[in-house]
């Protein structure tokens, strides 16, 4: 009996890198398996930090052991298609993990499409006002205008340094480099669903980048 023609395979679904965060957080295990989840819903394989570093599970704190997961992470962003970036702040401060800041950078460099996700949709420099009232009772002032050009901000702290990127939920260059490369950043005060809101995203970018609508 001849067996009825085999259907050509679909094409595979992009893996995204899961970057943010997450990784220090108590339940990264837990929501990172929700993530995945989400991406596999919206036709996505997401690979977060952790399902790169299956050498570097048991070994000790210290130089050697983190050198093996910035390598391991950079491999993984090198084998990802696009990114997925958490933007929420960092240890009660006003801005993102730096890690995941270089992340973007890296990635962009590469020329990846990357989205951006948050449970924090004030835009940076509400954060800035709040951390450093909060923290130091400090309040800002305005800033006198530069003599050269426009500003990012009109705003400075209480050591004069310029609360920059009015209007981006962090600072202009990891929200930037995400809006150049085509992405956006979507906020919702639940993580989970900023993160369905912005996987949904990316996964329409790549199928219209593919022809797919």
């Amino acid at each position: 009996m001849d067996r009825p023609p085999t259907a050509p395979p679909g094409p595979a679904a992009p893996l995204v890198y899961l970057a943010g965060d997450i990784v220090f957080r108590a339940d990264a295990l837990a929501r990172f398996d929700r993530f995945r989840a989400i991406c596999r819903a919206e036709g996505l394989t997401g690979l977060a930090p952790l399902d790169g570093q299956e050498d570097v599970q048991g070994l000790p704190p210290g130089e050697a052991t983190l050198m093996a997961i910035v390598a391991a992470d950079r491999a993984l962003m090198d084998r990802c298609e696009a990114g997925l970036f958490c933007l929420d702040p960092f240890r009660r401060a006003a801005d993102m993990d730096p890690g995941t800041a270089v992340e973007i950078g890296y990635m962009f460099a590469q020329g990846k499409p990357l989205f951006g996700y948050t449970a924090d949709g004030r835009d940076y420099p509400a954060k800035v006002e709040a951390y450093m009232r909060d923290a130091w009772g400090a309040p800002l002032r305005p800033r006198a205008p530069l003599a050269l050009g426009g500003a990012s901000g009109g705003m400075e702290d209480a050591d004069g340094v310029l609360v920059h990127s009015e209007g981006m939920v962090q600072n202009g260059m990891t929200e930037g480099f995400i809006r150049l490369s085509g992405g956006r950043v979507l906020a919702h005060p639940d993580l989970d669903e900023a993160f369905r809101q912005a996987a949904a995203a990316l996964a329409a970018h790549l199928r219209a980048g593919r022809g797919g609508g």
